[in-house]
């Protein structure tokens, strides 16, 4: 468990011993989608449609490793929540309503604000910390999650390194990211971009992972990585958990 008391306000709390992850130009392009981050017609629309089919995984995944009342609507109550790369706020919100104290960490000063004063407008009571995740003493977490978010930082080890740092023992990590594949540079990159249904610069796609390579990278930090899951677009099911993988997947990740 941690010892983190979740705020509606941003906050800091800065270390140096950690080496920087974070690509400015990377922060600046979210940090400049934040105005609409909320806006289910906006620049980040695509992450309203992928948000709910995450959040089925994560729902489920935490009801396995804790073995809890699949019923309850509150599986997380008692436990304390990390979201990395959070956003503004777009899966802390639905952790804070599953009973779990939560706080969330963005590399855009503007996506923390957008998130907090979001959650101050619901009624939930989240911590929002702008800056780099392994400079932050938080404490740990039972649960971490980190969507989307690896593919956009310069030291995709040390990132995973910092992450698990905050991971409190018995812990829960969830991770997504697209995979490297000729799939999702035509459809991820060369067509949802092209086509404005994500704002163009969002993926680089030689900074994609393959579930190979993250699995080898979280061994490194003495992690074990699940089976991973897809997440498929298909033109009658939409978005959707799936067993192909070549677009983008979803991972959990234990103490080894």
């Amino acid at each position: 468990m941690s010892d983190a008391t979740p705020s509606s306000e941003t906050s800091s709390s800065a270390s140096s011993n950690f080496g920087a992850t974070i690509r400015p130009e990377e922060a600046a392009h979210f940090g400049i989608l934040a105005k609409d981050w909320w806006d289910p017609k906006g620049s980040s629309a695509m992450l309203h449609r992928l948000n709910p089919v995450r959040l089925r995984y994560v729902r489920e995944a935490i009801d396995m490793h804790w073995g809890g009342d699949v019923q309850s609507v509150k599986p997380l109550a008692g436990k304390t929540a990390l979201d990395v790369g959070c956003g503004a706020g777009l899966l802390c919100e639905p952790l804070a309503r599953m009973g779990a104290a939560v706080t969330g960490v963005d590399a855009a000063p503007e996506n923390a604000q957008a998130a907090a004063l979001h959650a101050e407008g619901s009624g939930l009571d989240i911590r929002y910390i702008a800056g780099e995740i392994g400079q932050q003493n938080i404490g740990q977490f039972d649960l971490v999650t980190c969507l989307e978010v690896i593919e956009h930082v310069a030291d995709k080890q040390a990132f995973l390194g910092n992450l698990t740092a905050k991971l409190a023992p018995g812990g829960l990590m969830i991770l997504s990211t697209p995979n490297r594949t000729a799939a999702s540079r035509i459809l991820l990159v060369e067509g949802a971009e092209a086509l404005g249904m994500i704002p163009k610069g969002t993926h680089h796609w030689d900074d994609f992972i393959t579930p190979e390579e993250l699995s080898d990278l979280l061994e490194n930090v003495g992690l074990k990585m699940g089976e991973p899951t897809g997440i498929a677009f298909g033109p009658s099911k939409g978005l959707h958990l799936s067993g192909e993988l070549g677009l983008n997947y979803i991972v959990t990740a234990t103490a080894a």
